[in-house]
């Protein structure tokens, strides 16, 4: 005889078509998620190299007297600007990337961790994009005035446009991915990795990982290395303070188990038997 009910359900064809429907969607959200970059760097790519000037200007405004930036490579004049509007577009587009994952992904969620994951998706995003507006606001201007400084008698800083687009955006996503530490500790709470008092417990050493954080993303300088080791400490704090509305409630304690004795166990059987026989008398 075959046992069908819910624990154990007949195998059909079917089964397979929710896994298909899955990878449908998926597709169907990454063409759109390329669409809209296309469409948005179509939209920047006259403006590519007004654009790669205003990236510039932190640098420019620091130059000696008749500095200027200079292009090595014979492609660098047309390809970099180019480079520069689609990582825009990327950037520009990038509520909608994340809007489009939490279409994929919050039909698994249930409803209470949709309410904790939504804010912490949009915070994200916020943070991101304030972490690479500190870079530019901030950082760009001290680095940049103390590197233009620095160079001995007789070196004029000329520097070639492609490598210092690739510096820029290296600092951008270092600081845009380092002022994501407040969600990173609100997600460990909330997984129960740890809790806010051993994290608290442990800021000395996140104050020293910070700094080590702060040399290995960015350039070998001690400013921007600082300029990023500090938010992150500070970001930390703001992520503790938080993730204290995130964590776990604490688990009701259960009794331990403890096996019977032989007496017991001879007790509990002669129950039983008393119990059948006055069934059978009955």
């Amino acid at each position: 005889m075959t046992r069908t009910d819910n624990h154990f359900p007949p195998e059909e064809p079917g089964d397979e078509q929710p896994f298909v429907s899955h990878l449908i969607e998926l597709r169907d959200r990454l063409l759109r998620v390329v669409l809209v970059v296309v469409v948005i760097f179509l939209g920047l790519a006259p403006f590519a190299d007004w654009l790669f000037t205003e990236l510039a200007g932190p640098l420019i405004k620091h130059l000696p007297e008749g500095g200027k930036l200079i292009a090595i490579d014979v492609a660098s004049p047309f390809f970099t600007p180019f480079k520069l509007a689609m990582v825009t577009a990327i950037f520009a587009a990038m509520p909608y990337i994340l809007y489009q994952a939490w279409g994929f992904i919050a039909p698994g969620l249930y409803r209470h961790e949709k309410k904790r994951a939504f804010p912490l998706l949009v915070s994200s995003t916020l943070l991101f994009y304030l972490g690479a507006a500190f870079a530019y606001f901030v950082v760009f201007p001290l680095v940049f005035g103390f590197l233009t400084h620095t160079a001995p008698a007789g070196v004029e800083v000329q520097t070639d446009i492609s490598r210092y687009l690739d510096f820029v955006l290296t600092l951008f996503f270092a600081f845009g991915i380092a002022f994501e530490v407040p969600v990173a500790t609100v997600l460990l709470v909330w997984s129960g990795a740890v809790t806010p008092e051993a994290l608290r417990a442990k800021r000395s050493y996140i104050i020293v990982a910070a700094f080590v954080i702060g040399m290995l993303l960015t350039p070998p300088d001690i400013i921007s290395q600082t300029l990023l080791a500090i938010p992150m400490w500070l970001l930390f704090e703001v992520g503790v303070f938080m993730a204290d509305r995130f964590a776990p409630e604490p688990e009701a304690p259960h009794e331990e188990y403890e096996p019977m004795t032989d007496r017991e166990m001879e007790s509990e059987l002669d129950n039983i038997e008393r119990e059948e026989k006055t069934s059978r008398d009955s």
